[in-house]
């Protein structure tokens, strides 16, 4: 029970971490949090109630963690420029699909979804080490 609770608080923390300027859309998802964390801890709502309430199914609460971490990581990358941010976010977005390819691979026994599951980690994989080889062009004298 407790560990849904521990869940939203954990990425409430991590979401609440970041700075309060910059990206308009972090800052709703880090108030969104907050709110939805604060709520729960004052209503006492259990997780298998929250659970309930909200329509979390077995399917999605197997992937619940590695979105968290996802979204965290997200929320906390970030860049000098526009287009250093993009790249850490990216790979820490592209990180979150791997993560939910690894949950899909080892808990699926559908095999399309384990070889959808796994051309997905291959790509992503791919296109993280891609992003981690960039490097900003030179600024320009003018």
């Amino acid at each position: 029970m407790r560990a849904g609770l521990t869940l939203v608080a954990a990425a409430a923390l991590a979401l609440g971490a970041c700075d309060g300027g910059g990206d308009p859309v972090q800052q709703a998802l880090r108030e969104t949090a907050a709110t939805n964390q604060s709520a729960t801890v004052k209503e006492g709502v259990t997780s298998a109630h929250a659970s309930a309430s909200h329509g979390a199914t077995l399917g999605d609460r197997t992937f619940a963690a590695s979105e968290a971490a996802m979204h965290a990581g997200m929320a906390t990358a970030s860049g000098e420029t526009v287009d250093e941010a993009y790249i850490a976010k990216m790979i820490e977005h592209h990180r979150g699909a791997v993560a939910m390819a690894d949950v899909a691979l080892a808990r699926s026994q559908d095999a399309e979804i384990r070889r959808m599951a796994q051309a997905v980690k291959d790509t992503q994989m791919r296109e993280i080490a891609e992003m981690q080889a960039w490097k900003p062009a030179p600024a320009s004298g003018k």
